[in-house]
Order: structure tokens, then sequence, then C-alpha cells
């Protein structure tokens, strides 16, 4: 199996499949350290990040500095590395039930072409057990090998807040889990590369997964809840950025913000 040891000494390299606003900046921060290969399905994509171009505006090359990292859309260059890091989109549909094509598509994907000894980790938001339940039997058909002996997984959550400089990959908590020891201590080596902020380990996958669906959850409701509040105050004429103001003196207001228009003349920012 891939360890931290190889793949520091770029005996091993690692690959991230997804490179939009989370995949692409996890592939330029591990770049500073391992040989890493960024794979995207869009060929487009791909050429304009060879360009220097980022069209979420979360990487600015010219910042970046000297820092060696390969771009391809051919799938089958996953077969180069050890260690493969899915940060596929998860949207819903139009019934707003989870759509799984993303991720199951690059499982497919992944389990064609990856090679015995590897360790797969997912990044996307999904409810729990789905990578355990619907990821690993994919991976374990289109591979032929067992999962635990021919191959191993993992999950590490995605945390970051588009387009905010702040909050980014290397200032929040990375919460990583894997399916034993081994591979949890691989990926909290990995990550702690990179995160400056820390990192925290799950009690196993399923953990994992399901704080990254309450975070969701809470951020959504609290936002929701300050929308309806930001549109009654303005019907009674009142500045709902005062009210927030004099809440907030309180130790334990919890500091949320209206996440759209709201009805009143001033654009909201999404606040998490």
């Amino acid at each position: 199996m891939v360890t931290f040891e190889s793949l520091k000494q770029k005996k091993d390299s690692i690959a991230i499949l997804g490179l939009g606003y989370v995949g692409l900046p996890l592939a330029v921060a591990l770049a500073e350290h391992f040989d890493v290969l960024g794979v995207d399905i869009s060929q487009t994509r791909v050429d304009e990040l060879k360009k220097g171009i980022d069209r979420t505006g979360e990487v600015d090359f010219s910042e970046v500095g000297d820092v060696k990292l390969d771009f391809t859309a051919d799938v089958s260059r996953l077969s180069e590395t050890r260690l493969i890091l899915v940060a596929v989109p998860t949207p819903i549909d139009e019934f707003r039930s989870p759509d799984l094509r993303p991720v199951v598509g690059a499982s497919t994907t992944v389990g064609k072409h990856m090679r015995e000894g590897t360790v797969v980790v997912y990044e996307s938001t999904v409810y729990p057990g789905l990578t355990e339940d619907v990821c690993v039997p994919i991976l374990e058909r289109e591979s032929g090998l067992a999962c635990g002996t021919g191959f191993k997984v993992g999950y590490s959550p995605e945390r970051i807040n588009p387009g905010d400089k702040e909050h980014c990959l290397q200032t929040i908590v990375k919460v990583v889990a894997g399916q034993d020891a081994e591979s949890a201590e691989l990926l909290d080596k990995v990550y702690s590369t990179v995160v400056e902020a820390g990192i925290h380990r799950a009690a196993d996958i399923r953990t994992a997964e399901a704080a990254k669906v309450i975070e969701n959850t809470q951020r959504d409701l609290n936002i929701a809840l300050m929308n309806e509040l930001a549109m009654i105050f303005d019907r009674m004429n009142i500045d709902t950025l005062d009210v927030l103001e004099a809440a907030g003196t309180k130790w334990n207001f919890l500091p949320f913000r209206p996440g759209s228009w709201a009805a009143t003349a001033s654009a909201w920012t999404p606040t998490t």
C-alpha cells in the first residue's frame, strides 16, 4: 500500500480528480510537496489551466510561484498514481434529491484505472455510508481488487468557502477519516503538509460524512432564518444590519447574516 514516505520521496504520486474550486487549490498546494497530477474530464478546463487561467478565481497562478503541476484530461493516467483524491461535485436533481452521477462516474473511472496498493479518498459532500456502501463496490467491480487488501479508501470533506480568501484550504481544520488506522495516518500526514490549521481525525468514515452534512445543514438553516427576519424587518422599516450589530453584543450570539437579496436596498454576502 502507498505510504507517506513513498509520496514524500516522490517514488509515488498523487492525483486530484476534479479541478473545480475545491480540487484545484488542493492540487496547487500539494504540488509544493509532492508529485501531483491534476485530472479533469473537461479538456477545455485543462487547456485553460495549462495557460494559467482559472475561471473559478480560486487560484491566481501569478502568485503560485514555481510549482510543478501536471494537468490532463486523460483519465487513464490515474494508473500512474497511488493516492487519488476525488473532488467532484454533488448537486441535487429536479426532485431535490442527491445527484450521485458525478461521484458514481468518478468511482467507475478510478476503479478502471487504479493500481493495486492505491488509496482513494473522497472530498465530495455525501450522505453517511455512501463511500463504503456505494463507492467501494464500484471500485471493487471495476478494478477487480478487494477493498482492504488490494486498495483502501478514506474520506476528507471539503470545507472551502468559494471566494473567501480568509477561510481557505490552509486555514480551515481538515477532517480526515480512513477505513483503518493505516489509511487514517496516511491522510493525516499528507494533509498536514498543507493545512496550517491542523487535522481532526474522525472516528470513522461515516462519522466524517455525517459531520459534513450537519455543517451544511446548520449553515443553511441559520442563513434561511436571517433571510426571513431581514424581510420582516424591511417591512417594519428596521435596518437589519443595525439589529445584528445590537444583537451581536451578546457573547453567545451567532453572527449569521442573510444570504440573498432579502427585499432590501443592499445585496447580502453569504456568511458561513
